[in-house]
């Protein structure tokens, strides 16, 4: 006989309030790749910054995302819960946010709308099934990585079920093989794959010629949308962009998740994970491309992740869980969209056809930094909130409460008998 959980798990506010840091490390590297403020980025200055902080740091904030993501979303996750209720959520969790950020960047780019391909797919989050740059960074760049999160979320429901059968004994051992399949998969991605082959840094800004700072960095010109075609390394795009590749990372998050509730994972000491993931970090200047984006960073990622989420339950309370910090998580996801669309509209009508050094970017980086906290703070607090409390829903409730109004006419999301350990395990911590 199955146990059904019905209660919410508590709040973990130390995970929302780290989700500001990796959307932090993802604008720094697009304000110093995506702000074409020149001569500074043709400087041998910027080139050495640019060694500190090369691709490798955005990708590393998306993997804490996909991570996070899993852990997440098994967390709220409740046997019996719907299925279309689920869906629906996480549609206008994504969607409407997304819409938003993806017309500002139409307007202040002035986006040919009568091209399709330059802004439709992007539109509908299907663009990095695409293998052309072109498609994979058009209209808002940084949104390629919604469509692999609504692969995250259709996959959930269908194979939420398969990672309850796993034994709770056997849960360090399947995150185990799952991060040994995901070198492996990188591996083969190298070794057979056209692309890059080298382990220097490579990802730089798209560069024009002259010292004066262009009114559009190149992927938000009429230049790039105007090319037909632009082709991407195939196993780079395999390996970074290609909604399949990352699924790993998002259930190695849901494995995460399972071992914090069923007491497997019981780490408070952020400092051996926080280590793990630094010198994780470092050795991605000397692994092959393919290895640099986040094979090397998700397995001490997630133990970030999980220890973050023990703290929280046993109250040990640090920089992540302040309120200030909670709110700047809270507003994370609309900021990493719509930076990107701030950064095109400073470069339109501040730094192009001028000239700046170092300061000048700082400034500028400064600037679009403040911008872009204050209209993701708006996105957050009149697009997302109204939108999620008008229709997102409350969970369903158990069957033996559903009124007639409610009949069961949608799939429901299963569990299995070890559902009980998960209560007999959030039991013992209370």
């Amino acid at each position: 006989m199955t146990t059904e959980v019905t209660e919410r798990r508590p709040a973990l506010p130390s995970l929302t309030g780290a989700r500001w840091w990796a959307a932090f490390a993802v604008f720094t590297l697009h304000a110093l790749v995506f702000l074409p403020v020149y001569p500074f980025q043709k400087s041998e200055l910027f080139r050495q910054l640019h060694q500190w902080m090369p691709m490798q740091l955005g990708a590393a904030g998306v993997t804490f995302f996909f991570v996070l993501s899993g852990f997440i979303i098994y967390w709220a996750f409740r046997p019996g819960m719907s299925v279309r209720l689920f869906y629906r959520r996480r549609v206008l969790k994504i969607y409407p946010t997304h819409l938003v950020a993806a017309a500002a960047f139409v307007l202040v780019a002035a986006v040919p709308l009568q091209r399709l391909v330059v802004w439709l797919p992007n539109l509908l989050l299907v663009h990095a099934w695409v293998p052309k740059w072109s498609t994979v960074g058009g209209l808002n760049v940084p949104a390629w990585s919604l469509a692999a999160e609504m692969l995250f979320y259709l996959s959930f429901p269908l194979l939420v079920p398969l990672v309850l059968r796993i034994p709770t004994r056997r849960l360090l051992l399947a995150a185990t093989i799952l991060v040994l399949g995901v070198l492996a998969l990188h591996a083969a991605f190298y070794l057979w794959v056209p692309g890059p082959k080298g382990i220097a840094n490579a990802f730089a800004p798209r560069l024009v010629p002259g010292d004066t700072s262009p009114f559009y960095e190149l992927h938000a010109s009429p230049a790039w949308f105007a090319q037909p075609d632009i082709p991407v390394s195939p196993s780079y795009w395999l390996g970074y962009t290609f909604p399949p590749a990352r699924l790993p990372e998002f259930y190695l998050g849901v494995l995460a998740a399972r071992m914090v509730i069923e007491g497997r994972w019981r780490n408070t000491r952020l400092a051996p994970p926080m280590l793990a993931l630094v010198l994780a970090y470092a050795a991605t200047w000397v692994v092959p491309v393919d290895f640099k984006m986040s094979a090397l960073l998700i397995a001490p990622t997630a133990a970030v992740v999980a220890t973050l989420a023990v703290r929280d339950l046993r109250g040990i309370r640090g920089l992540n869980s302040h309120p200030r910090m909670v709110w700047l998580g809270n507003i994370s996801y609309a900021f990493y969209l719509i930076q990107f669309p701030v950064m095109v509209l400073v470069t339109r009508f501040l730094i192009g056809g001028r000239q700046f050094g170092f300061l000048g970017w700082a400034g500028f980086s400064v600037l679009v930094l403040v911008l872009s906290t204050a209209a993701a703070a708006a996105l957050y607090h009149w697009v997302d909130l109204p939108i999620m409390n008008r229709f997102a829903g409350r969970s369903s409730p158990p069957p033996d409460q559903r009124t007639e109004s409610e009949p069961d006419t949608s799939a429901r999301i299963s569990a299995h008998s070890g559902v009980e350990l998960e209560k007999e395990a959030s039991t013992r911590r209370t």
